[in-house]
Order: C-alpha cells, then structure tokens, then sequence
C-alpha cells in the first residue's frame, strides 16, 4: 500500500547540533566567564577578562572541546594546578553551562511537527560522542532523532561526507531524498552537498566564524533560513517543486 509520506519526496532531515539546535558559543561564553569569576574568588590574581580571554587562547590552541582546559590553563599561569581552584571553576563552569544551554527558538516544535508528518530525523556532529550527548540531554532533545552520530561514530570531521552518507544509509534514506541543515557553509555545507543531499544553511547559527559573511562569499547552500520554522516552508516548497518535476 503507498502511504502519503511514500509519495513525498523528502523523507529524511539531517540536523547539525551546535550553532543550529542550540547557541553553543553563547552557553560556552556565559560558562568560562562564571568559571574565571569562580576562580578570582577562588584566590586567582586576575581579573575576569584577563582569565577569560587566557582560557580561549588555550581552546584555540588544542579545541573548543578540549576537556582539561582549566587544568592547562593553570599550568600555563601558575606553573601548577591548584585543586582548590579547579574545582570551583568546574563547578561553576557546570552550573552556568547548564543554566545557558537552551534550543533555539522554534526547535521544540519544528521537531515535534516533522517527526508526526513521518520524517527521519538524525544529527550529525562534529562532537565528541560524550559530549554531544550531554547536550542532547541538557536540551531534553536526547529522544527526538532515530539517529545520531558524533565523531567518535563516524571518525571523520566534515565537510567529510562520511558522517552523512553513514546517517543516510542508517536511515534508509537515498541522499537525493534528504535534506541537511548546519551553520557553517564550510563544513555542513560543502558536506551536505558533497554527500548529495539538498542543504539548508542556518544564517540564524553562524555568527561566530566571521564577522562579515559577505567577506566570506555566498553559503552555497540550496536554501538559507533565519530561524528554524522557516525549515518547514522550505521542506514544502522543496516537496512541491520535487513533485512538479516527476515525469
């Protein structure tokens, strides 16, 4: 029996995670600062823009997912790592990345809405597994995608398309039937396309690698959204214009 959602063209969404279901970069802001306050308190000379911007030159040097960063960070300014400090700052670093990590407007529902029409959904990320799990959860999103895979998953960064093509082939879903969405062209982009999936780039996300995109030239994307509902007018359009092409 040929069901509606057969006839559909588009069965499948892959989702990025940071910077596209959530402001990553915003809650890993609020979090270093409350950890350099904490660390003042804590008995460190310093004052809070000074600490935190020694804890992002760390990042920049060995990864924004690096997860020893206070410990080099102590290292680097003192010659030791003082416990008493390093846990204040994890504590605080905790409480104020929690408090911080929230999904974007829209997700919540744009979510809901696709999985009850009966699309596939699945993330895609450049995360360690661990990681992006903990912010899965964090954003109560942890039951919403059929599949996820990280880095540790797929062993490959994009704009590789590994991860894509395994996301596909775990879904069930030809690329051509697919759609992907992320907030860096360079990365989620080209992998999207390279994998040959129709690509959706989320402007709303990417206000962290430049500050001028036009210094940085076109997405390259098939569609460009500026907050996630606008996902579901670009998936009926891109299901009509589909149909319209069938012979």
């Amino acid at each position: 029996m040929t069901t509606a959602k057969d006839e559909r063209p588009i069965q499948a969404v892959i989702f990025d995670l940071d910077n596209t279901l959530t402001d990553f970069m915003l809650a890993k802001e609020a979090a270093v600062r409350a950890a350099a306050e904490a660390m003042i308190d804590a008995g460190l000379p310093g004052t809070p823009e000074e600490i935190r911007n020694g804890i992002f030159a760390v990042y920049d040097a060995v990864g924004i997912e690096h997860q020893r960063v206070f410990d080099r960070y102590l290292t680097e300014r003192t010659g030791r790592v003082d416990d008493q400090i390093l846990a204040a700052a994890v504590v605080a670093y905790r409480r104020a990345r929690e408090a911080s990590l929230v999904p974007y407007p829209h997700v919540r529902p744009v979510l809901h809405r696709l999985a009850r029409e009966g699309y596939a959904l699945a993330v895609v990320s450049d995360a360690p597994r661990f990681e992006a799990w903990l912010r899965l959860t964090y954003l109560r999103l942890n039951h919403d995608f059929d599949v996820v895979l990280t880095f540790d998953d797929t062993g490959h960064h994009k704009p590789s398309p590994v991860g894509f093509e395994m996301a596909l082939q775990k879904l069930g879903v030809p690329a051509h039937r697919a759609v992907n969405i992320g907030d860096w062209p360079e990365r989620d982009i080209v992998g999207g396309t390279i994998a040959g999936m129709h690509t959706v780039y989320a402007r709303y996300g990417d206000t962290y690698q430049s500050n001028d995109r036009k210094e940085r030239g076109p997405s390259g994307a098939h569609f460009e959204i500026d907050n996630l509902r606008q996902l579901l007018d670009v998936l009926d359009e891109l299901n009509a214009r589909l149909r319209a092409a069938r012979p």
